[in-house]
This record gives C-alpha cells, structure tokens and sequence, in this order.
C-alpha cells in the first residue's frame, strides 16, 4: 500500500495532506474515501452496502453513474502513528483518463437531510443562499480543465464560493474550452456535452430513472463530470469512453420511503437545461460547416 498518494485531479472537498485525513488514490484504479466523523461515514458505507445489492436498482444504473464499491479497508493515518482509520473502496472514477478535466456540481437547492441538527440546518442554508444552490437548483462546488499539451486551468475556491448565474455559465462554457486564450472558446462543447454518449445524453438518461425511483433522497450528493483531453475521438465528435457522469458523496443520503426525490430531480433538470442551452448557443454561433 506504499504508492497510495491524493488523488492529483481533486477538484472538491477535503484534500489529504501529512495531518489531515483525505481520499487517496493507488494508481491501480481504486480510491480510498475516509469515512467521514458525526456518523456521516456510517452512513455514507450504509447506503453504499444497501446500493450496490439492492435489487431495485438497475445494473445499467448502478454500473453507469455510481463508482463500483469494493468494501472497507483500514489504512494506517500519518496523523496518529500506529493507529489506522477506515476507508470506503471505491472505483477511481478518473481511472483511465490521461488528461482529466474534471467538473463537481453539488446537486439540489436543499443540501441537508430530513431530521438534521438545527446548527447543520442553519450552515448548509446560509451556504446554499449565498451560492447559487437555490436559484438554479445546483452549484459548482469545483472546476480543473486541462488540455492535451499539459496546460490546466483550475480557479481558487473564493472564487467558486461566490459564483452567481453568469459565473456558473462561464464555468460550464469553460469546462468545454481551450485552456489558453480568453478560455471561452467553447471548442469541445459539442463533442464533450452533445452527441450520443455526451453529458446530456448521460444527464438524461439518469433523470429518467430519477423520474422513477423511490429508493432514496440524495441530499448534498455531486455530479461529477469528466472527459480525457488527449482523446483523439473528441475531435472527430464521437466520444466513446472519453465522457463520464458520475454521482458521488453519499454521506446524506436517506431512505425515500416511497416519494420521488424532487430535490434532486429539480437540480438535475436545471443543469441539464443550463448545459443544454451552451450547446445550442454554440451550435447557432458557430461558423458554417463548423459544429
């Protein structure tokens, strides 16, 4: 277990640094997620078990949108010498790609669960207000671009945490542009976002499922997207591999009890609205015989 190191692409939340626990990657496709304190690792590992073999859920959705999980694994913690600390297993969703731009849009414009302590309540609330959580029903909670000469782009965190609806429209324009220049060149708009294995029809596929199931209400969950920059096919307009939609953190996950969650439902359609109106902007500026 010597090679396990933070995950270079890490966009959101906790980073693991020499005293403070974080993911960690072993560069052979797997990803250790400490369990999280407050009861929220539980939880997230209860939702993960319950997931993964529940029969309701179909194999096509769990497969596409969810990272594979292998189980715990107790690592040693750099923090307190001699002492170990569990970790989910999961798949290492940027696996594969040589030049990830990576994308973390918390979904939902009510981030806490059902029966939360009031002074959670009260936290989520403000951030939610002051991010554009409840006008549009998600945020961008993180943003690296990369090209395939090596160049990235990624903003600073202040800047992400005091995003408004232009701010979230550069963001998504940004995610499909070269990273020199004025950045939004929206270059890779069609290939990454339209086409038949592109992020809205990914989007759309999991919204049509969220339509219908009544297994659980993800509060605070994310989507993540990413492609792989040095992907010869993005030029061409087919994809294949290089796109992915992935859902990820699940520590507030709850039972649904039968009801649809419109909380996410809600968030998913405004982003899947909001990406697809960049797509057929572009499509009406480009020049012709340009897509």
């Amino acid at each position: 277990m010597s090679d396990l190191r933070p995950p270079e692409h890490q966009v959101a939340g906790h980073r693991a640094a020499v005293n403070k626990l974080g993911p960690l990657v072993d560069g052979a496709g797997l990803f250790y997620k400490p369990l999280q304190a407050l009861d929220r690792g539980e939880q997230e590992l209860a939702f993960y078990t319950a997931f993964s073999a529940h029969p309701a859920v179909p194999p096509r959705i769990r497969d596409t949108f969810f990272p594979r999980f292998h189980g715990t694994r107790r690592l040693p913690t750099a923090a307190s010498p001699g002492e170990s600390h569990p970790h989910l297993v999961l798949d290492d969703i940027l696996d594969g790609l040589a030049a990830p731009s990576v994308t973390d849009i918390k979904i939902g414009a009510c981030t806490w669960p059902p029966r939360a302590p009031e002074p959670y309540v009260a936290k989520c609330l403000a951030k939610d207000r002051a991010t554009t959580s409840v006008l549009l029903g998600f945020r961008v909670s993180g943003i690296r671009v990369a090209d395939a000469g090596g160049a990235v782009w990624r903003p600073d965190r202040s800047e992400l945490k005091g995003t408004d609806i232009p701010g979230v429209r550069r963001f998504l324009r940004r995610f499909v542009s070269s990273v020199g220049g004025d950045g939004l060149d929206c270059a890779l708009a069609a290939a990454v976002y339209g086409g038949e294995g592109g992020v809205l029809a990914q989007l759309r596929e999991l919204k049509a499922w969220f339509e219908e199931q009544t297994l659980f209400h993800f509060y605070s969950a994310s989507v993540l997207l990413s492609y792989d920059a040095n992907a010869a096919s993005l030029a061409g307009g087919s994809v294949g591999r290089a796109v992915r939609v992935k859902l990820v953190d699940f520590a507030h996950v709850v039972e649904s009890e039968g009801v649809i969650d419109h909380n996410f439902l809600g968030g998913l359609c405004s982003l899947i609205k909001f990406i697809d109106d960049i797509v057929a902007e572009v499509s009406r500026t480009a020049p012709a015989g340009h897509s």
